[in-house]
């Protein structure tokens, strides 16, 4: 059950090196994050709960230039444990090479009281399949 979006590097992004910041790469995973998130969950557990992130673990193995674009790809490896949930993100240059690779651990908030809440099977049940 993975879910893709293109991000494509703008003059914003490159650093000094040349490439794009590694800040920019989080905020990546979290716009694809949150739009696999809209695409998939019930508006009703939309209108219920947030999720913010524990955890990120990144591999950088490449980067792109200004201009260049890559093709973000995430998915969830496995159930959710408590109000924890994991993702991973991959994200793919043009030759289709997995250049920067990320783990992020997710918490899930109910909105109306702010606090942790287990993640219900229902909710887990689009993202991981059977």
């Amino acid at each position: 059950m993975t879910f893709t979006r293109t991000f494509t590097a703008l003059p914003e992004h490159i650093d000094v090196m040349g490439h794009v910041n590694n800040a920019v790469w989080v905020q990546w995973m979290e716009a694809i994050a949150t739009a696999h998130w809209e695409a998939v969950a019930p508006a009703e557990h939309q209108a219920k709960y947030a999720w913010l992130v524990t955890r990120h673990e990144i591999d950088y193995r490449g980067n792109i230039r200004e201009g260049e674009s890559v093709t973000g790809e995430t998915f969830i490896p496995e159930g959710p444990s408590g109000a924890r949930f994991d993702r991973r993100v991959d994200f793919r240059n043009a030759a289709g090479k997995v250049i920067v690779s990320a783990r992020t651990t997710w918490a899930m908030i109910d909105l109306a009281t702010g606090r942790l809440v287990r993640v219900s099977p229902e909710v887990a049940a689009p993202f991981v399949g059977d």
